[in-house]
């Protein structure tokens, strides 16, 4: 668990470790959620096999189509920052990174999803700090996907 955790948590430790860029935009920082330092609080959500695997069939593709969907609306309402599949070493899934540094608006949020609803996946809470860049990456994915 502490290796898929640290290779998480180092990848988006990066971001802080790079050097500030000559000039600041406070504008945006502020426009992102973001303190002085451009971070800000988000809830790390790591999604795990849970209790109840759907068998293959047409349920099961109606409820990933419904999470996929209810990812993309979370991320139309900027409350869902990042969100991706994990290779499913040790049961761990996917990740959400929640745009709340609340851990129960974050369990409100993630509670709407059919995979968790459906007992496919079961979700742990953690407490993030990082960039607030992150706040962008939903825009700027719409620009680079071709669907």
């Amino acid at each position: 668990m502490w290796k898929q955790t640290s290779a998480i948590l180092a990848g988006c430790l990066v971001l802080c470790a790079l050097p500030a860029a000559a000039q600041s935009d406070p504008e945006l920082a502020k426009s992102l959620g973001g303190n002085e330092m451009g971070m800000k609080k988000y809830v790390l959500v790591i999604l795990k096999t849970g209790p109840r695997k759907m068998p293959a069939g047409a349920e099961r593709d109606a409820m990933f189509k419904g999470h996929f969907a209810n990812m993309q609306r979370l991320s139309d309402d900027k409350k869902l920052a990042v969100a991706g599949p994990l290779d499913g070493v040790d049961g761990w899934r996917g990740v959400f990174v929640m745009a709340t540094a609340d851990i129960e608006e974050a369990k409100q949020l993630v509670a709407t999803d059919p995979v968790i609803i459906n007992g496919e996946m079961v979700a742990e809470y953690h407490v993030f700090f990082s960039s607030a860049a992150l706040m962008a990456v939903g825009d700027i994915h719409k620009k680079i996907s071709r669907q």
